[in-house]
C-alpha cells in the first residue's frame, strides 16, 4: 500500500520523548544500551511493524513492569502511533515510560540490538509476499529470524499472528528450519483457547469480516 508523503510526520515524531530518531538519539548508539534507556532491568518485548500503535499501547499499560519497542519504517505511519501512545499511556496525567517507537527499515534491525536484549518479538499481520520470488521479503523468513536470534534470549519466543494462511504455513516451516519450536498454534485464534491476546487493528477488522486469524509461539531453543 503506497503510503502520502506527509512533511509534517518527522518533526512530530522528533518532538516526542519516547520516539527515538536519527536527528536527535540515534538508535544504534543505544545497542546494548537499552536497559540503560528504560532506567530499569525489566524485559523489553519488540514489536515488529507497529502500525498505528494499538497493540503495543494496550500491552504496555496491561504490563508496565515490562518494556516494549515499536518499530514501522513510514514516518506517516508511525506518526499515528505516537498519538495512540500518547491518548493511551497517559493514566491520570502520569505518563507511563514503558514504551519507545523508533522509524526504521527493519531489514537493519542488528544494527541496534545486542546479543540477549530482546525477550519476545511480535510480528502481527506482516506483508505476505505470495510470490514465491518475493518470499524472501516476508518477516518470517529464515534470512529474518537469524537477525532475530542474533538479539533474542534463550528460550525466547516470537509470537505471529496472520490471516493469510500461505504465510502461516510456510511461516512454521522457516521457524523449524531456524531452529525454533512450535509451542502453540491455532488457525483460529478468536475461538480457540488462547486468553492473552490482544487485538491489532487489521485483526478487529479481519473479525468484523469473519475472516479466522492464525497464530503460533515459536520459541528459540
Amino acid at each position: 500500500m503506497r503510503v502520502r508523503k506527509k512533511e509534517w510526520a518527522r518533526p512530530e515524531l522528533e518532538d516526542a520523548n519516547f520516539v527515538i530518531t536519527s536527528s536527535d538519539k540515534y538508535s544504534e548508539n543505544y545497542k546494548g544500551r537499552w536497559h540503560e534507556e528504560f532506567k530499569n532491568s525489566n524485559p523489553i518485548y519488540l514489536e515488529l511493524g507497529c502500525g498505528t500503535g494499538k497493540f503495543i499501547s494496550e500491552n504496555a499499560v496491561k504490563n508496565q513492569d515490562i518494556n516494549y519497542i515499536g518499530i514501522d519504517f513510514k514516518d506517516e505511519i508511525l506518526v499515528y502511533a505516537k498519538r495512540t501512545v500518547k491518548e493511551t499511556l497517559y493514566l491520570k496525567d502520569e505518563y507511563v515510560e514503558n514504551i519507545r517507537l523508533i522509524p526504521m527499515q527493519i531489514e537493519f534491525i542488528e544494527n541496534i540490538f545486542e546479543r540477549d536484549e530482546i525477550s519476545r518479538v511480535f510480528i502481527n499481520f506482516c506483508n505476505p509476499w505470495p510470490k514465491r520470488a518475493h518470499n524472501k521479503r516476508r518477516l518470517t523468513y529464515n534470512y529474518f529470524l537469524e537477525k532475530y536470534k542474533g538479539f533474542m534470549k534463550a528460550n525466547s519466543q516470537i509470537w505471529f499472528k496472520t490471516d493469510d494462511r500461505g504465510l502461516f504455513d510456510d511461516s512454521q516451516e522457516y521457524l523449524k528450519s531456524s531452529g525454533f519450536v512450535i509451542r502453540y498454534q491455532t488457525y483460529d485464534l478468536h475461538k480457540s483457547n488462547f486468553e492473552e491476546n490482544i487485538t491489532t487493528e487489521y485483526e478487529e477488522r479481519f473479525t468484523s469480516q469473519g475472516m479466522p486469524i492464525m497464530f503460533l509461539i515459536a520459541e528459540m531453543s
